[in-house]
């Protein structure tokens, strides 16, 4: 028994994020986050190292005042299209939030916001969803719908009564602990019904489900749970 317990500690692998920053006191601020968090560990480097390191899903972009920074946003995106980006960047209206999220980010935070913040916004990103206030998320949806071209549409998949309950609450902006505090079960089973529901609708993160719910395939088999 103490021998499988120590080859699953040696086995355990976290979620290694990326973090680009040329400020000291920035870099500082995001380690001391996750110095003591228990599934995610900070790897600080260069753009180009930490871009060519394929064993990073994620990574804290510190765009800071750079005036650039939407295109060094958009070459992570050419370069490592599978990445999952959180920018910390300067402060900005909606407006300007919408578009890094629009262009491939997953969280935005201004300068203004501590590491407890930053700690819980990778947290959201690797559950899947997006860390925005929830009218910035409404207002994005409603800019897919807008430009969204009409297509034929694929059978809308299978849910079980339980899965329907979850993309309820999904589609009301609920994260995965509210959802299990609604439901009455734990988070990790939340998350094996928000990874079930994306499967099967081929989508990798909660606001492409809500796209495709809102676009027509979906609504029906949403509409057996209320």
């Amino acid at each position: 028994m103490a021998r499988r317990a120590m080859q699953a500690v040696r086995s355990y692998q976290p979620t290694r994020v990326g973090l680009f920053s040329n400020e000291p006191i920035r870099r500082t601020g995001v380690h001391s986050a996750f110095e003591d968090h228990p599934t995610i560990e900070i790897v600080a480097g260069e753009i180009e190292t930490l871009l060519g390191d394929t064993s990073l899903a994620y990574l804290i972009l510190d765009v800071g005042s750079d005036p650039g920074w939407m295109e060094t946003q958009g070459m992570v995106r050419r370069i490592r299209p599978d990445i999952r980006q959180a920018l910390l960047g300067p402060s900005g209206a909606e407006e300007f939030i919408l578009r890094a999220i629009t262009a491939g980010a997953r969280a935005y935070l201004d300068p203004s916001c501590g590491p407890q913040v930053v700690r819980q916004a990778m947290e959201v990103v690797i559950e899947g969803s997006i860390w925005a206030p929830r009218r910035l998320i409404s207002k994005l949806l409603d800019g897919f719908m807008s430009q969204s071209v009409p297509m034929m549409e694929p059978a809308a998949p299978t849910f079980s009564p339980r899965e329907r309950q979850v993309l309820d609450l999904i589609m009301n902006a609920c994260s995965n602990r509210e959802i299990a505090d609604e439901l009455g079960i734990e988070e990790r089973t939340v998350k094996a019904y928000v990874a079930s529901l994306m499967r099967k609708t081929g989508v990798d993160n909660r606001v492409s489900l809500s796209v495709r719910v809102t676009q027509g395939s979906l609504r029906e088999q949403r509409s057996l749970a209320i």
